[in-house]
């Protein structure tokens, strides 16, 4: 993965926000870290491109965010918009859930990203 210079404010944030994730945010989280999603090395709360996502990661460019409520409203759609294409422009592919989703269906959701994960290999 390419480094940029992050902002120490940014780092801070991240560092942050690492010790209040949601409980959808720590359930996805428990069932991803240290390789246990087949062997993919996720990131959680990473500063890219002037944004901090959820998870990264890096070796297959994907983006996983986890969105309660306030993704819903319209403002909050716009700039997620903004922030999917300033990624995608970076060559980062991002997969948005619904807290919901986590909570509820959480082998569907990692189904999800290994189907998404093996079909970008072969691209």
């Amino acid at each position: 993965m390419t480094h940029h210079a992050v902002p120490d404010s940014h780092r801070r944030n991240a560092r942050r926000m690492r010790k209040a994730l949601t409980v959808a945010e720590l359930r996805f989280w428990n069932a991803v870290r240290a390789h246990r999603l087949m062997g993919l090395g996720f990131r959680r709360q990473v500063p890219i491109a002037g944004y901090i996502v959820d998870f990264a990661c890096p070796e297959h460019k994907l983006v996983v965010e986890i969105d309660g409520p306030s993704h819903t409203f319209d403002q909050r759609i716009e700039r997620d918009q903004v922030r999917d294409q300033t990624l995608a422009a970076l060559g980062w592919m991002v997969l948005r859930f619904t807290n919901e989703d986590v909570l509820n269906d959480l082998d569907d959701v990692c189904i999800h990203i290994l189907r998404v994960i093996g079909v970008r290999r072969f691209e």
